[in-house]
Order: C-alpha cells, then sequence, then structure tokens
C-alpha cells in the first residue's frame, strides 16, 4: 500500500513483446496523430521499447469523429505504405476502433458497421461526466450481436468514482475493464490515479493499454515508474492482454 517509499522499476522493462490494443496512431481521423510521419515516430518510439504489435483504435463518435471502415482503412493504408518504404517489416499493424456509446451506437452495431478487435471483442467509452441513457441496452446489444464489450479506461470516468459499486455491477454484467497505462501515474490526475490503483488491487482490470495520442503520452510512458508491489499485480494483466490479442 506505501508504494511512495518502494523502491521503483521503469514499467517499459516489462513490455517487451506487448501488444498495444488501444491507441490512437492513425493520422488525420481524430485527436491522435495528424500526419503519417506522426504516425511513424509513435511507432519508432514504441519500438525502441520493444512494443511492435498495435492494433490501431480511432474513435468511432457521431458528430465528432464520424470514422467508419472506409476512412479508418484509408488511414491505416498510408501508415502501411510508409512503414514498406522504411522497410518496418517487423512492425505489425492492425486496425479496430474505439466506439462512443452515443445516439447512433445501437444504429451501427444493427447495421453491422462497428469496428471489433480480434476474436469479437468491442472496444466501448462513454462520457467521462455522466452515463449515456442507453449503455445499459447497448450492452445487451452487443452481446446479442456476438462480441464482448471491452470499457476502455474505466478509472477515468469521473461519475463512477461517486458510486464504486457500479465498477462490480459492469463486471457483472459481462464488461471486460481496460485500463490505460499512465492512469498509473498522475498524469490524468490523482484521482485517477488512485482509482487506478485500487481496481488493479481488486482484481477487476482485464487488459492494458497506451490509448497514445501523441509523443508527449508515449514519453511520459517510457518515464513510468512503479513500484515492485504494482509491477506484481500488473504483469498479470499484461500476459493477459498479449495472450487474447497477441
Amino acid at each position: 500500500m506505501f508504494y511512495f517509499f518502494q523502491k521503483k522499476k521503469f514499467l517499459v522493462d516489462s513490455l517487451e513483446n506487448f501488444i498495444d490494443i488501444h491507441n490512437h496512431i492513425l493520422p488525420g481521423i481524430d485527436d491522435g496523430a495528424k500526419t503519417v510521419e506522426d504516425s511513424i515516430n509513435l511507432i519508432k518510439g514504441f519500438s525502441d521499447i520493444g512494443v511492435k504489435k498495435f492494433i490501431a483504435t480511432p474513435h468511432i463518435m457521431h458528430n465528432y469523429y464520424p470514422n467508419d471502415y472506409e476512412t479508418i482503412h484509408a488511414a491505416h493504408g498510408k501508415v502501411q505504405n510508409k512503414l514498406l518504404r522504411e522497410d518496418m517489416k517487423d512492425i505489425t499493424l492492425d486496425v479496430a476502433a474505439e466506439h462512443m456509446i452515443d445516439a447512433n451506437f445501437d444504429h451501427l452495431l444493427d447495421q453491422e458497421k462497428v469496428m471489433p478487435l480480434r476474436n469479437n471483442y468491442l472496444l466501448i467509452e462513454m462520457s467521462y461526466l455522466q452515463p449515456p441513457i442507453n449503455f445499459d441496452e447497448a450492452i445487451l446489444n452487443i452481446a446479442a450481436h456476438r462480441h464482448f464489450p471491452i470499457l476502455a479506461h474505466p478509472e477515468r470516468y469521473a461519475f463512477i468514482h461517486q458510486d464504486s459499486s457500479k465498477f462490480q455491477k459492469y463486471k457483472n454484467s459481462g464488461i471486460l475493464f481496460q485500463m490505460n497505462i499512465l492512469s498509473l501515474s498522475q498524469f490524468y490526475g490523482k484521482d485517477v490515479q488512485k482509482k487506478a490503483h485500487k481496481l488493479l488491487q481488486n482484481g477487476l482490470i482485464d487488459y492494458v493499454a497506451s490509448d497514445v495520442h501523441n509523443q508527449q503520452q508515449l514519453q511520459s510512458i517510457k518515464e513510468l515508474q512503479l513500484s515492485n508491489n504494482l509491477i506484481k499485480l500488473l504483469y498479470p494483466v499484461i500476459q493477459n492482454t498479449i495472450s487474447d490479442f497477441y
């Protein structure tokens, strides 16, 4: 519990051969990488710490980032071509999406226009301030379409902090949890860090990912140091992520 007094280790030393299942490294289609050069620089930065497999997950968010199969694969193709030109043959870059549970989500699901991760896992998110009114129905609809919902960064939803029983309720309804690496630091604030540590201690986190958008976040990941106890708690989550998505 008293992590401040413990010797710390760089987290990146535990990430070699990791697969990053949530990131925004495709260029020009959301709030992540702006150009192909940005994408390549992020991939090179990850490669420096032994991470060479990625599933890019740009936002699909009605009225903000109305991405679809075509826009996502077009951006993916640009990065793939650049990887080939740079002879970066050791990089694996697949695509999926991070789906906002909004008024348009059920329509996309019913029209089979969602973009799942491997093995029919569907990465979802919601507002940080309040749950969408259709959240419970959306989860049931996801299951009806034979997908497995993964809630991105549950530790960052401020409204759940006020009633932690919601975490167990979501888990009981079949939702998997993906934590952001930087949530283990104060990058998103002390409250998020505290909740991330608690969720990890309680064994509620299934997967971990970078959710990286830019070089500043990547550099913060490279500099992140954690206590031995936290590393031990996180290691099975890292391995589970590799096992299910590598």
